[in-house]
């Protein structure tokens, strides 16, 4: 099963799945560096629903939320990474610095987000709201990012 779709592609798979009954998450991220954090937060955000969209910062889009020096990995790259962890039914790539074009495009059933958000600062959680969907938090796991993986690699190989 190719995972990996296009905008166009997954709107399509996405009105067949809903068709069939199937409620579906989104979530996103940049997933540079995929850790346990990641892993953990994205089991969670499985098991809200039937069918987890997983949408993945463009390269052009880290580099403007993270700085010049991010992202680590090229976003085919996580995207592949992204797309084999069972938890992760689909991908799609966005270009822009948050994910609400993608979010209205796709009409999720629900959004899902880290316990660092709060409800209403989480982008597209008044339009899925309009369609009667919902915004989970799952809870984070603490002490893990990949900012702090960087830093600790600048620290043992001397560099920052």
């Amino acid at each position: 099963m190719k995972k990996i779709l296009t905008w166009k592609e997954l709107k399509r798979e996405a009105d067949r799945l809903r068709g069939e009954g199937k409620k579906i998450a989104f979530t996103n991220g940049c997933f540079d560096i995929l850790h346990v954090g990641h892993v953990r937060y994205l089991q969670e955000a499985r098991r809200t629903v039937d069918i987890l969209i997983l949408g993945l910062n463009s390269d052009a889009s880290v580099r403007a939320i993270k700085g010049d020096r991010r992202p680590l990995v090229p976003q085919q790259e996580r995207a592949e990474v992204v797309a084999a962890l069972a938890t992760v039914d689909y991908v799609t790539v966005f270009d822009e610095t948050t994910p609400l074009k993608l979010i209205e495009h796709l009409r999720p059933d629900c959004i899902v987000k880290g316990g660092d958000w709060q409800e209403e600062a989480v982008v597209g959680w008044d339009a899925v709201r309009s369609w009667g969907g919902k915004v989970v938090i799952v809870p984070m796991t603490e002490g893990t990012s990949t900012t702090g993986i960087v830093e600790k690699i600048g620290r043992v190989y001397g560099k920052d």
